[in-house]
């Protein structure tokens, strides 16, 4: 199987191309750029934490599952030269290597993008191989713009990596994670979580103040608390009751019971905190009838899933150099209401501005043949077809 070949290699120079650089390259390049977020913080987030697991996986699965049209070539310059239209849409949308099918492959490059905030492709010339970005280095370049890329102790060209990179202000070459504006949130959701886990480990007991008239020892104390502890300790059903002499007084340390500390309503609130900053609108995970969820699914589609699906098709777009877009024909979320959808093409037949013919192939109706006339709209008076004919009908002359 032959290799596609690069337009041109890094270490090669064309006299007959004039390039002008960036003056100001010097002052941004030299450094190596790594992941700047403790990527495990999220991936601990990821994995515990219920909302954030749902949220993200709701916008990898319905990102990964749109396909990508392949267009003509464009006329802008491209990385790769040599490939083929057919071998570009096997790569975007059947198989991008020998060990992955195209669902998994996409779901592999999203969850990146929004857990670290970068993805990093590989093409040896013929496949597509996803490099984990919490392990990709970005050297950079006082000159041009990025020297090499390194995967642990791989090295990597320029013209080898594509990369796609998250919205940032910082730097021009990485991103953070879209759920570092909802850290705190998240932060917030874990403790809460570790503290209601003590809570329950503790026997859900508030704690006791056992007080004394004389000064007792240390081993007496020591006696005492491990007695408490045996005969009455709730997580191993003890209901034994604890005779108290010696003048002990045994006093509530706080008053606060477990629902009275008001978690519901926190952890709901940081929970919507989270699904805003990854753009998932907190009606969707949300249970019973809401009368505007289509509404809410289809801004879901058109202001978080789309764009992620749009920075992928953008940077395929300049590696390859062919037009790419994405196709919502099957995508439902993206679909009108049948009833909008019947009459909206009911009005276009019997308008006269579409053949019932296709009508039916654009709501994806076998054909009929015969059905592929106009239909020429009727008035009152008379034919539209001749105007001359129709009207009142002629009376006889007395």
């Amino acid at each position: 199987m032959a290799l596609f070949s690069f337009l041109k290699k890094d270490t090669d120079k064309d006299e007959n191309t004039v390039e002008k650089l960036n003056p100001g390259q010097r002052y941004m390049g030299g450094v190596i750029e790594s992941s700047p977020e403790p990527v495990f913080l999220y991936e601990k987030a990821y994995e515990n934490i219920e909302v954030v697991s749902r949220g993200v996986n709701m916008i990898v699965d319905d990102a990964a599952d749109i396909p990508t049209k392949v267009g003509s070539k464009t006329k802008g310059i491209a990385v790769v030269k040599g490939m083929r239209q057919d071998k570009l849409n096997t790569l975007l949308n059947v198989e991008a290597n020998p060990f992955q099918d195209i669902n998994t492959f996409r779901r592999n490059l999203i969850i990146d993008l929004i857990l670290d905030g970068n993805i990093f492709i590989y093409f040896d010339g013929v496949h597509l191989y996803h490099l984990p970005a919490k392990h990709v280095e970005i050297h950079t370049s006082k000159t041009s713009y990025i020297e090499k890329y390194t995967f642990k102790t791989v090295t990597y060209r320029p013209s080898e990596i594509i990369h796609i990179k998250d919205n940032s202000f910082y730097s021009i070459y990485r991103c953070v994670p879209r759920l570092r504006s909802a850290i705190k949130s998240m932060k917030l959701l874990l403790s809460m979580v570790d503290f209601q886990q003590n809570f329950f480990d503790n026997g859900a007991v508030p704690g006791l103040i056992v007080s004394s008239p004389n000064t007792l020892s240390e081993k007496i104390k020591e006696k005492l608390l491990q007695a408490w502890s045996n005969r009455y300790n709730p997580r191993t059903g003890g209901r034994s009751p604890i005779i108290l002499d010696g003048g002990l007084e045994v006093q509530s340390l706080t008053d606060n019971k477990f629902a009275e500390l008001d978690f519901e309503s926190s952890i709901t609130t940081n929970e919507n905190k989270i699904l805003k900053a990854l753009g998932v609108p907190p009606i969707l995970l949300n249970s019973g009838n809401n009368a505007n969820i289509r509404p809410n699914i289809r801004l879901f589609y058109l202001e978080t899933v789309i764009p992620i699906v749009k920075k992928l098709n953008y940077a395929y777009s300049r590696y390859f150099g062919y037009e790419l877009w994405e196709d919502v024909t099957d995508t439902a979320a993206m679909q009108p209401e049948l009833k909008d959808q019947a009459s909206y093409f009911s009005v276009l037949v019997n308008g006269g501005i579409m053949s019932p013919a296709e009508a039916r192939d654009k709501l994806g109706l076998d054909v009929i043949p015969g059905h592929d006339d106009l239909r020429i709209p009727a008035n009152i008076a008379g034919s539209a077809g001749d105007p001359s004919e129709g009207g009142r009908p002629t009376g006889e002359t007395e």
